[in-house]
């Protein structure tokens, strides 16, 4: 095997165990040695992944289940008796206005004709409405509107809604003249266009800025490299993606993940190693030995954001949620699958066509950057203030998470116009409740159903309630009593009829259990944020003992790991104050406050950004280590750590950001929540968190940033690191904290 040795002078610094070092230059040598077939063999995976793309969304599937939980157990109940869904997510609503001059009561048959045609449109559809209930809350006051409640299978696919057109069409056919629509919070929530521009489109929408992006940091065709990587490791990870959902269910959302945050982290990963690459040949190295050093260093980096990232998603797999769990698993495969693209195939373009790519060499890599060096400078310098500075920033940030609910979205932040919006205006105009969207079920035995009626009637917040007859139940001696809250259960303080009730019937004979939207949320929150202290506590503590071996150091990796946290406290506060209080929905995307943040949406930016936060913070760390160890002073570590990977990691960050602003595309308010969190986390970790607060900390914490206890170095099997001495080397430049 041939093997390639540097030319350059400077002494392979300590900063990465032996081991792992001798694995990546070993692999790194065996890649330039058997480039054509590394490469074909990604190009067959590129192949297969593209047929795989095609088809991955028909079988990815939105999965409600939560074992174990009330709300759950009895909407498990519920569907088992009548065959549609029940209890799960809300039902969809059917709104009819007869002709002025008559009435609902006039025209009942022709109504409830028109209802249960519209609902035998949907297989497995379960109508609930005035003509099987008799229940006066059903109609308006003025008598000429009235609601049907059709409850349906769960969907089994992302994207296609089998319900609200098929229910339109037939209700304007079968009642000719009259004012008919179809509403519900599903209809609210996709705004009457449940695909929206599609993962392709977002795709190249991202990836056209991501090339603009890297246009501008390698000024040369080097741009198109990263790109290709990002394509290789999108598509492979669809494929094994696609694998997955034959052994479990995947959710929907996983393809929106793969597409966009695997295209800003197949991005970031390159963007360090050409970087290094170009730096080594630069320095004088040959082609070769270049590809080798920066696989050896860049690609230790590599590895340890990598994993980072693929254990913070830790935090969604051991949620007993299996929608969230699955997100997990597809969110662990982006950085682990773009990993081994990033070490296999880069290294392999890289030593074949690398410098012939490299055209115009406009850029060079030989010095560090002197905007970024001199900025370095500056905070060092200047380090107590550039710590107030960026500590007052993140604290007017972190004000509004105090006031931070959780809950649905409120309806009146969804869909503003479109079909969905005037049925909802027209029902609610008219009087009736818009609580019909989150129904309240219990599920009752039949000699217990009288009882449990008057119970609900005299619960408050509970406008009216139905008993559907007629309909068919599997399972005879059951009845399905539903209740009519007075405003929708979306959030804490909109649930308190649901409380109530629960309260109510707690302990009644012959109520098997109480479900409804607002019932599955009180579950969803208690199945994600019951487990959250120990799930973070683990996670916390997997990724500092991670960081410690990778810097070689106590206070970097406590720094890292509470820096973390804060930047995410500062941006939840953000994405409160912004979506929640509204004061940027309106402004941006004209969509008022939603008055409560989506239960499930707080652990995904934290399962997301907690790893691709401390992607910067080990790209800037592991350079300030390598300096040090190369110099032995502090401030020349923090100003050419900066200096070399301050643009690096401003670039990558802005790619990120336009990938996460093109998901923010999608006509669904709670993605846009996720993508503009997941964006201005980003871009604040990578401004004032690591270009300002932690060079500054660096600089304050002096020596006692490289020191790592003996006995903790031989548990951790890396070099021991002793506390150095004061006196930094006699030739390095000197700072006050060397």
């Amino acid at each position: 095997m041939a093997t390639f040795e540097t030319t350059t002078e400077r002494q392979a610094p300590r900063e990465a165990p032996e081991v792992d070092r001798h694995i990546l230059r070993r692999l790194a040598q065996f890649v330039l040695h058997h480039r054509k077939w590394v490469v074909m063999g990604w190009i067959i995976v590129l192949l297969a992944g593209g047929a795989a793309a095609g088809s991955l969304s028909k079988r990815l599937s939105i999965d409600f289940s939560m074992p174990g939980q009330p709300g759950y157990e009895t909407a498990k109940k519920l569907t088992a008796i009548y065959g549609a869904n029940s209890g799960f997510m809300p039902p969809t609503i059917g709104v009819v206005t007869v002709p002025a001059g008559t009435s609902v009561s006039a025209q009942e048959a022709a109504i409830d004709a028109a209802f249960t045609s519209a609902a035998a449109k949907v297989q497995g559809g379960r109508l609930v409405d005035y003509a099987n209930t008799h229940d006066a809350g059903l109609i308006s006051k003025d008598g000429r509107t009235t609601i049907a409640l059709l409850f349906t299978p769960l969907p089994k696919t992302f994207g296609v809604d089998g319900v609200t057109n098929p229910m339109g069409n037939e209700l304007k056919a079968k009642l000719p003249g009259y004012q008919v629509g179809v509403t519900g919070l599903n209809q609210l929530e996709s705004g009457g266009d449940s695909k929206g521009p599609g993962v392709l489109v977002e795709t190249m929408f991202g990836a056209l800025g991501a090339l603009a992006v890297l246009a501008f940091v390698f000024a040369s065709l080097l741009a198109l490299v990263p790109l290709a990587i990002a394509a290789v490791s999108i598509l492979s990870t669809f494929l094994v993606v696609l694998g997955l959902t034959y052994i479990t269910g995947v959710s929907f959302i996983v393809q929106f993940l793969v597409a966009l945050v695997g295209l800003g982290i197949a991005i970031d990963y390159s963007l360090l190693l050409v970087t290094r690459w170009r730096e080594e040949r630069d320095r004088g190295a040959t082609n070769e030995a270049a590809v080798v050093r920066a696989v050896e260093m860049a690609g230790h980096t590599v590895t340890v954001s990598g994993v980072t990232v693929a254990i913070s998603l830790m935090a969604l797999v051991v949620i007993p949620v299996p929608g969230l769990r699955s997100v997990g698993i597809g969110g662990i495969l982006i950085p682990l699958v773009s990993i081994a693209v990033v070490l296999t195939l880069l290294p392999a373009i890289l030593g074949g066509i690398g410098p012939r790519v490299d055209w115009p060499r406009i850029r060079h890599e030989k010095q560090a950057s002197p905007a970024w060096s001199g900025w370095s400078r500056l905070i060092v310098r200047r380090r107590w203030i550039a710590v107030s500075l960026a500590a007052v920033a993140l604290a007017f940030s972190i004000v509004p998470i105090f006031k931070m609910k959780v809950g649905e979205t409120a309806v009146q932040a969804l869909a503003k116009t479109g079909p969905a919006r005037v049925a909802y205006d027209d029902m609610t105009n008219a009087g009736l409740s818009p609580g019909a969207l989150t129904p309240i079920e219990a599920l009752v035995t039949t000699d217990a159903t009288a009882a449990t009626v008057d119970t609900l009637k005299g619960v408050k917040g509970i406008t009216s309630v139905a008993v559907p007859t007629g309909a068919t139940a599997r399972q005879p001696g059951y009845n399905d009593v539903i209740g009519i809250p007075n405003t929708e259960t979306v959030n804490n303080e909109t649930l308190a009829p649901v409380h109530a009730a629960k309260q109510a019937l707690a302990h009644q004979p012959g109520v098997i259990g109480l479900t409804g939207p607002g019932a599955i949320q009180q579950d969803y929150s208690h199945a994600v944020f019951g487990q959250f202290p120990l799930m973070f506590t683990l996670i916390a503590l997997a990724t500092f003992v991670l960081l410690v071996r990778a810097f070689r150091s106590l206070l970097l990796a406590i720094k890292a790991v509470l820096l973390n946290l804060v930047s995410l406290a500062a941006t939840f506060g953000l994405i409160t104050w912004f979506w929640q209080e509204g004061h940027g929905s309106k402004a941006i995307f004209n969509i008022p406050a939603t008055g409560a943040m989506t239960f499930w949406i707080p652990l995904m930016i934290f399962a997301f950004l907690f790893g691709l936060s401390m992607d910067y913070e080990v790209f800037i760390l592991s350079r300030m280590r390598e300096e040090f160890d190369a110099t032995g002073s502090t401030s020349h570590a923090v100003i050419e750590g900066i200096g070399r990977t301050g643009r690096l990691v401003t670039s990558a960050a802005l790619i990120l950001f336009l990938a996460f602003a093109s998901l923010a595309a999608a006509p669904n308010t709670d993605i846009k929540v996720l993508a503009t969190a997941l964006g201005f986390g980003i871009l604040l970790d990578a401004t004032v968190v690591r270009a300002l607060l932690v060079p500054a900390l660096v600089s304050l914490f002096g020596r006692y940033n490289w020191w790592l206890p003996d006995w903790m170095a031989k548990v951790l099997r890396v070099a021991p690191s002793p506390l150095p001495p004061k006196l930094a080397l006699a030739n390095s430049v000197t700072y006050p904290g060397d």
